[in-house]
Protein backbone atom coordinates (compact mmCIF):
# COMPACT_ATOMS: atom_id res chain seq x y z
CA UNK A 1 0.00 0.00 0.00
CA UNK A 2 2.97 2.38 0.79
CA UNK A 3 4.77 2.05 -2.74
CA UNK A 4 1.15 2.19 -4.35
CA UNK A 5 0.80 5.68 -2.66
CA UNK A 6 4.60 6.90 -3.22
CA UNK A 7 3.77 5.91 -6.66
CA UNK A 8 0.71 7.98 -7.14
CA UNK A 9 1.94 10.83 -4.96
CA UNK A 10 5.24 10.82 -8.07
CA UNK A 11 2.56 10.39 -10.92
CA UNK A 12 0.74 13.64 -9.16
CA UNK A 13 4.03 15.55 -8.86
CA UNK A 14 4.84 14.83 -12.40
CA UNK A 15 1.77 15.95 -13.64
CA UNK A 16 1.82 19.21 -12.18
CA UNK A 17 5.70 19.84 -13.26
CA UNK A 18 3.82 18.88 -16.77
CA UNK A 19 0.72 21.48 -15.98
CA UNK A 20 3.48 23.94 -15.11
CA UNK A 21 5.79 23.95 -17.82
CA UNK A 22 2.84 24.03 -20.12
CA UNK A 23 1.73 26.98 -18.67
CA UNK A 24 5.19 28.61 -18.69
CA UNK A 25 5.96 27.96 -22.10
CA UNK A 26 2.29 29.01 -22.95
CA UNK A 27 3.10 32.24 -20.97
CA UNK A 28 6.16 32.91 -22.76
CA UNK A 29 4.39 32.31 -26.21
CA UNK A 30 1.72 34.31 -25.77
CA UNK A 31 4.22 37.04 -24.28
CA UNK A 32 6.70 37.07 -27.43
CA UNK A 33 3.18 37.12 -29.60
CA UNK A 34 2.10 40.37 -28.02
CA UNK A 35 4.96 41.54 -27.61
CA UNK A 36 5.19 41.52 -31.54
CA UNK A 37 1.67 42.65 -32.14
CA UNK A 38 1.79 45.75 -30.20
CA UNK A 39 5.56 46.77 -31.29
CA UNK A 40 6.61 45.05 -34.54
CA UNK A 41 3.97 43.27 -36.87
CA UNK A 42 0.09 42.99 -36.85
CA UNK A 43 -2.71 40.92 -38.72
CA UNK A 44 -5.62 43.40 -39.70
CA UNK A 45 -8.58 42.20 -41.94
CA UNK A 46 -9.44 44.62 -44.67
CA UNK A 47 -13.73 45.39 -44.39
CA UNK A 48 -14.11 47.83 -46.68
CA UNK A 49 -13.53 48.58 -50.47
CA UNK A 50 -12.27 52.41 -49.76
CA UNK A 51 -8.65 51.32 -50.95
CA UNK A 52 -9.65 49.38 -53.98
CA UNK A 53 -8.32 48.10 -56.05
CA UNK A 54 -4.97 48.51 -53.97
CA UNK A 55 -5.87 46.35 -51.12
CA UNK A 56 -8.76 44.53 -51.76
CA UNK A 57 -12.29 44.23 -49.32
CA UNK A 58 -11.42 40.71 -47.47
CA UNK A 59 -7.42 41.07 -48.16
CA UNK A 60 -5.58 39.93 -44.93
CA UNK A 61 -2.52 42.36 -44.40
CA UNK A 62 0.61 41.90 -42.68
CA UNK A 63 1.32 45.93 -41.17
CA UNK A 64 4.48 47.08 -39.76
CA UNK A 65 4.01 48.99 -36.67
CA UNK A 66 7.50 49.21 -35.68
CA UNK A 67 8.15 52.20 -37.90
CA UNK A 68 5.76 54.71 -36.44
CA UNK A 69 6.19 53.26 -33.36
CA UNK A 70 4.38 50.27 -31.89
CA UNK A 71 1.62 50.41 -29.37
CA UNK A 72 0.39 48.54 -26.52
CA UNK A 73 -3.02 47.02 -26.87
CA UNK A 74 -5.83 49.70 -26.83
CA UNK A 75 -8.49 47.68 -26.58
CA UNK A 76 -8.98 44.01 -24.70
CA UNK A 77 -8.51 40.98 -27.28
CA UNK A 78 -11.81 40.14 -28.81
CA UNK A 79 -13.61 42.95 -27.60
CA UNK A 80 -13.77 46.79 -28.38
CA UNK A 81 -13.57 48.06 -24.78
CA UNK A 82 -10.72 50.58 -24.45
CA UNK A 83 -7.93 50.36 -22.24
CA UNK A 84 -5.19 52.79 -21.36
CA UNK A 85 -2.04 52.41 -23.60
CA UNK A 86 1.38 53.79 -24.69
CA UNK A 87 3.36 53.93 -27.52
CA UNK A 88 6.87 54.15 -28.43
CA UNK A 89 8.74 56.68 -30.49
CA UNK A 90 8.51 56.41 -34.13
CA UNK A 91 11.60 55.80 -36.48
CA UNK A 92 10.37 58.47 -38.85
CA UNK A 93 7.26 60.33 -39.64
CA UNK A 94 4.31 59.48 -41.72
CA UNK A 95 5.00 60.30 -45.22
CA UNK A 96 2.62 62.00 -48.50
CA UNK A 97 1.65 58.80 -50.36
CA UNK A 98 2.11 56.07 -47.12
CA UNK A 99 -0.73 53.88 -46.72
CA UNK A 100 -1.67 53.95 -42.67
CA UNK A 101 -3.53 52.02 -40.89
CA UNK A 102 -4.99 54.24 -37.39
CA UNK A 103 -7.13 54.17 -34.96
CA UNK A 104 -10.29 56.36 -36.40
CA UNK A 105 -10.94 59.69 -34.80
CA UNK A 106 -14.79 60.13 -35.15
CA UNK A 107 -17.20 61.03 -37.34
CA UNK A 108 -17.40 64.67 -38.04
CA UNK A 109 -19.78 65.47 -35.52
CA UNK A 110 -18.25 63.29 -32.78
CA UNK A 111 -15.59 63.97 -29.96
CA UNK A 112 -14.99 60.75 -29.48
CA UNK A 113 -16.33 57.36 -32.46
CA UNK A 114 -19.08 55.19 -31.19
CA UNK A 115 -16.69 52.08 -31.72
CA UNK A 116 -13.51 51.89 -31.29
CA UNK A 117 -12.26 50.85 -35.10
CA UNK A 118 -8.96 50.75 -37.41
CA UNK A 119 -9.49 52.62 -40.37
CA UNK A 120 -6.96 52.20 -43.81
CA UNK A 121 -6.16 55.60 -46.23
CA UNK A 122 -3.66 56.90 -47.90
CA UNK A 123 -1.90 60.05 -46.28
CA UNK A 124 -2.42 62.77 -49.14
CA UNK A 125 -0.81 65.57 -47.07
CA UNK A 126 0.72 65.97 -43.62
CA UNK A 127 1.07 68.46 -41.15
CA UNK A 128 1.83 72.03 -42.14
CA UNK A 129 0.65 71.12 -46.39
CA UNK A 130 -2.24 73.19 -47.59
CA UNK A 131 -4.47 70.51 -49.82
CA UNK A 132 -7.02 71.55 -52.35
CA UNK A 133 -8.88 69.44 -54.79
CA UNK A 134 -10.18 70.75 -58.75
CA UNK A 135 -12.10 68.73 -60.11
CA UNK A 136 -11.10 65.51 -58.78
CA UNK A 137 -7.27 66.55 -58.48
CA UNK A 138 -5.45 67.06 -55.71
CA UNK A 139 -2.99 69.20 -54.98
CA UNK A 140 -0.84 70.40 -52.80
CA UNK A 141 1.28 73.08 -51.62
CA UNK A 142 0.09 74.43 -55.21
CA UNK A 143 1.23 71.50 -57.40
CA UNK A 144 -0.43 68.11 -58.36
CA UNK A 145 0.23 65.40 -55.88
CA UNK A 146 1.26 61.91 -57.61
CA UNK A 147 -1.84 59.94 -58.25
CA UNK A 148 -0.90 56.29 -56.59
CA UNK A 149 -1.12 53.81 -59.43
CA UNK A 150 -4.55 52.01 -58.33
CA UNK A 151 -6.68 55.12 -57.68
CA UNK A 152 -9.82 54.71 -59.47
CA UNK A 153 -13.79 56.89 -59.91
CA UNK A 154 -17.00 54.75 -59.87
CA UNK A 155 -18.86 57.52 -62.03
CA UNK A 156 -18.02 60.33 -64.77
CA UNK A 157 -20.15 63.30 -63.15
CA UNK A 158 -17.91 65.48 -61.17
CA UNK A 159 -19.46 67.67 -58.07
CA UNK A 160 -19.07 71.14 -59.36
CA UNK A 161 -17.40 73.48 -57.39
CA UNK A 162 -19.61 76.02 -54.97
CA UNK A 163 -21.93 72.63 -54.58
CA UNK A 164 -21.26 72.10 -50.64
CA UNK A 165 -22.29 68.66 -49.81
CA UNK A 166 -24.02 68.41 -46.14
CA UNK A 167 -21.86 65.85 -45.11
CA UNK A 168 -18.56 67.83 -46.12
CA UNK A 169 -15.41 68.62 -43.30
CA UNK A 170 -15.37 71.13 -41.83
CA UNK A 171 -19.07 71.97 -41.08
CA UNK A 172 -20.53 74.70 -42.65
CA UNK A 173 -17.76 74.30 -45.74
CA UNK A 174 -18.75 75.27 -49.00
CA UNK A 175 -16.95 72.13 -50.26
CA UNK A 176 -17.61 68.84 -52.36
CA UNK A 177 -15.12 65.81 -52.38
CA UNK A 178 -14.39 66.28 -56.21
CA UNK A 179 -14.25 70.15 -55.58
CA UNK A 180 -12.67 70.74 -51.81
CA UNK A 181 -10.79 73.43 -49.78
CA UNK A 182 -8.33 74.69 -49.36
CA UNK A 183 -7.30 73.34 -45.88
CA UNK A 184 -4.58 74.21 -44.37
CA UNK A 185 -3.84 70.41 -42.32
CA UNK A 186 -2.94 71.80 -38.75
CA UNK A 187 0.32 71.99 -37.29
CA UNK A 188 1.32 71.67 -33.82
CA UNK A 189 1.98 75.30 -32.97
CA UNK A 190 -0.36 76.85 -35.38
CA UNK A 191 -3.17 79.52 -33.59
CA UNK A 192 -6.50 79.21 -35.15
CA UNK A 193 -8.58 82.52 -34.66
CA UNK A 194 -12.73 81.68 -33.18
CA UNK A 195 -15.32 83.74 -33.49
CA UNK A 196 -19.10 83.14 -34.32
CA UNK A 197 -17.60 82.66 -37.85
CA UNK A 198 -15.31 80.02 -37.42
CA UNK A 199 -16.70 78.54 -34.37
CA UNK A 200 -18.84 75.38 -36.14
CA UNK A 201 -15.73 74.39 -38.30
CA UNK A 202 -13.52 73.63 -35.04
CA UNK A 203 -15.58 73.09 -32.16
CA UNK A 204 -15.02 69.59 -32.44
CA UNK A 205 -11.35 69.85 -33.40
CA UNK A 206 -10.58 71.73 -29.85
CA UNK A 207 -12.58 69.13 -27.99
CA UNK A 208 -10.73 66.21 -29.41
CA UNK A 209 -7.85 67.80 -28.26
CA UNK A 210 -9.32 67.23 -24.76
CA UNK A 211 -10.57 70.64 -24.35
CA UNK A 212 -13.78 72.23 -23.45
CA UNK A 213 -15.33 74.06 -26.00
CA UNK A 214 -18.86 76.65 -25.90
CA UNK A 215 -20.21 79.31 -27.42
CA UNK A 216 -22.06 81.99 -25.64
CA UNK A 217 -23.65 84.58 -27.78
CA UNK A 218 -20.95 86.30 -29.71
CA UNK A 219 -17.77 84.88 -27.26
CA UNK A 220 -15.74 81.94 -27.56
CA UNK A 221 -14.94 80.13 -23.77
CA UNK A 222 -12.78 77.09 -23.81
CA UNK A 223 -12.00 76.06 -19.90
CA UNK A 224 -14.49 78.03 -19.50
CA UNK A 225 -12.39 81.34 -20.61
CA UNK A 226 -12.84 83.55 -23.34
CA UNK A 227 -10.49 83.17 -26.25
CA UNK A 228 -9.85 84.51 -29.18
CA UNK A 229 -7.53 82.01 -30.75
CA UNK A 230 -6.69 78.36 -30.29
CA UNK A 231 -2.87 76.64 -30.44
CA UNK A 232 -3.01 73.28 -31.75
CA UNK A 233 -1.62 70.89 -29.67
CA UNK A 234 -0.87 67.77 -32.13
CA UNK A 235 0.57 67.31 -36.09
CA UNK A 236 -2.55 65.92 -38.22
CA UNK A 237 -2.71 64.45 -41.27
CA UNK A 238 -5.54 64.34 -44.31
CA UNK A 239 -6.00 60.82 -45.35
CA UNK A 240 -7.92 59.60 -48.57
CA UNK A 241 -9.29 56.45 -50.08
CA UNK A 242 -8.10 55.42 -53.70
CA UNK A 243 -11.76 54.43 -54.09
CA UNK A 244 -12.50 58.03 -54.30
CA UNK A 245 -16.12 57.88 -54.84
CA UNK A 246 -16.42 55.23 -52.57
CA UNK A 247 -14.39 56.37 -49.55
CA UNK A 248 -15.69 58.02 -46.54
CA UNK A 249 -12.04 59.50 -45.28
CA UNK A 250 -11.09 63.13 -44.05
CA UNK A 251 -12.97 64.99 -46.37
CA UNK A 252 -16.18 63.68 -44.63
CA UNK A 253 -14.89 63.63 -40.76
CA UNK A 254 -11.23 65.76 -40.60
CA UNK A 255 -8.18 65.48 -39.80
CA UNK A 256 -6.07 62.16 -38.11
CA UNK A 257 -3.65 62.74 -35.20
CA UNK A 258 -0.74 61.38 -36.30
CA UNK A 259 -0.40 60.06 -33.14
CA UNK A 260 -3.38 57.72 -33.99
CA UNK A 261 -1.47 56.27 -37.06
CA UNK A 262 -0.61 52.61 -36.20
CA UNK A 263 1.41 51.02 -39.01
CA UNK A 264 1.78 50.75 -42.72
CA UNK A 265 0.57 47.34 -44.38
CA UNK A 266 3.22 45.79 -46.08
CA UNK A 267 1.82 43.03 -47.62
CA UNK A 268 -1.24 40.57 -48.20
CA UNK A 269 -1.01 37.34 -46.79
CA UNK A 270 -4.64 35.85 -46.94
CA UNK A 271 -7.62 37.14 -49.46
CA UNK A 272 -11.13 35.79 -49.95
CA UNK A 273 -14.95 37.67 -50.09
CA UNK A 274 -16.25 38.43 -46.75
CA UNK A 275 -19.47 38.32 -47.96
CA UNK A 276 -19.20 34.52 -47.68
CA UNK A 277 -20.23 33.15 -44.39
CA UNK A 278 -17.55 30.96 -42.65
CA UNK A 279 -19.92 28.11 -42.21
CA UNK A 280 -20.36 27.87 -45.88
CA UNK A 281 -17.05 26.21 -46.13
CA UNK A 282 -16.93 25.09 -49.95
CA UNK A 283 -17.96 28.53 -50.93
CA UNK A 284 -15.73 30.12 -48.77
CA UNK A 285 -12.63 28.83 -49.83
CA UNK A 286 -13.29 28.64 -53.30
CA UNK A 287 -13.36 32.15 -52.90
CA UNK A 288 -10.08 32.19 -51.94
CA UNK A 289 -7.88 34.50 -54.30
CA UNK A 290 -4.56 32.80 -54.63
CA UNK A 291 -3.45 35.21 -56.94
CA UNK A 292 -3.75 38.24 -53.82
CA UNK A 293 -1.17 36.29 -51.97
CA UNK A 294 2.26 38.13 -51.36
CA UNK A 295 0.97 41.03 -53.15
CA UNK A 296 2.98 44.18 -51.94
CA UNK A 297 1.10 47.52 -50.96
CA UNK A 298 2.25 50.72 -52.24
Amino acid sequence: MAKKIVEGNNAEGTMQVRVKAFFKEFAIVFGAFLVLNSFVLASFEVPTGSMENEIMTGDFLLVNKFIFGGTTLKTIPFTSVRIPSFKLPALWKVERGDVIVFVFPGMREEVEPAEFAYYLKRCMAVAGDTLKVINRVVYINGKPAPVPRNMKFNTSFVKPPGYADPRIFPKGAPFNEDNYGPVVIPRKGDVIPLNPNTYDAWEIFVKREGHAAERRGDKILIDGKEQTSYTVQRNYVFGMGDNRDNSLDSRFWGFIPEEAVVGTPLIVYWSWDPDIALYDISNKISSVRMSRFGSLVH
